[in-house]
């Protein structure tokens, strides 16, 4: 009988994923850059990822979300995956984690 997985494990498992995604402008992750507004799970195992890009204009805004979407449906747990961009609030520095602002030199 295979092992279920709860909400939260596979939360955590869909945020390592993301942390393997890269912006192609900037050498840092795509969460930890603060790209990834939310990451909603289910009972179901339906997942829906609210992000943003770092401009509206950005050359990835087609790619990048696919991405995203390929890789967290890669995970066998996940049912079906939702990717949502939004710019509200609009994407700034501040929303960067202290490793990204590190890597960039920002500290």
């Amino acid at each position: 009988m295979a092992e279920s997985i709860d909400t939260h494990t596979l939360g955590e498992k869909i945020v390592s994923i993301l942390k393997t995604i890269f912006d192609p402008e900037i050498p840092v992750d795509i969460y930890e850059l603060g790209l990834i507004y939310d990451v909603f799970v289910n009972e179901d195992m339906e997942v829906k990822i609210l992000m943003t890009l770092t401009t509206p204009n950005c050359p990835v805004a087609e790619t990048l979300p696919m991405e995203v979407e390929e890789k967290v449906k890669s995970i066998d747990e996940v049912k079906s995956v939702e990717v949502e961009i939004t710019f509200d609030p609009p994407w700034t520095q501040d929303l960067m984690s202290e490793e990204a602002k590190l890597e960039l030199g920002m500290l």
